[in-house]
């Protein structure tokens, strides 16, 4: 079976729950004001693609390939993306909102998250190392057993990490933020 491959093509306004998304590669396409929500993303392989704009909460993964990915201004509620194949794995979100999506065990280095909500979002044996963490709110996130060697979390917040589960070496924290490093110990900062 031949697989199709779509490259530099915009889809604008498109509610994937009605018209159908066509299984295959995307190349360098454009996905603006599009509703994924509750779609079954099933062996696509996205690459150098950005999602603006755009509605994925609920959709489920399974082996669906994000390579250099951006998403911005998009609801992404719920997601798995430890379904996502593993392979060249690489996104970044600006003004996202991601809670109560999983990102268990996944090698996500070098990622950006901007301005975006990470509510109950799992990292838990995750490798974040050199990520940036730019504004954003991390209100009861899981960090456990997660490399967070050289991660900026200087302008983020609500987040509670404890270092003795997590790799921290070189980690970049505002003196305002150190309440969350300290957190499991019930103490009082002034």
């Amino acid at each position: 079976m031949e697989k199709n491959y779509i490259e530099s093509k915009t889809f604008e306004k498109i509610n994937f729950n009605e018209t159908e998304l066509t299984k295959g590669e995307y190349e360098n396409c454009s996905f603006i004001n599009c509703d994924f929500s509750n779609l079954i993303f099933s062996n696509i392989n996205f690459t150098e693609c950005e999602f603006n704009d755009c509605n994925l909460s609920l959709a489920k993964f399974s082996n669906t390939a994000f390579r250099d990915i951006k998403f911005k201004n998009c609801k992404l509620l719920g997601l798995q993306f430890s379904n996502c194949n593993p392979f060249l794995l690489a996104f970044e979100f600006d003004n996202c909102i991601l809670t109560l999506s999983s990102f268990h065990k996944l090698n996500i280095k070098n990622t950006k998250f901007k301005n975006s909500i990470l509510n109950e979002v799992d990292f838990s044996e995750t490798n974040l190392n050199n990520s940036l963490f730019d504004n954003c709110d991390l209100t009861r996130t899981i960090f456990y057993r997660t490399n967070l060697e050289k991660v900026d979390f200087r302008t983020s917040y609500n987040y509670s990490i404890d270092p003795e589960y997590n790799r921290m070496k070189k980690a970049r924290f505002s003196l305002n933020g150190i309440t969350g490093l300290l957190s499991k110990y019930d103490i009082e900062i002034e």
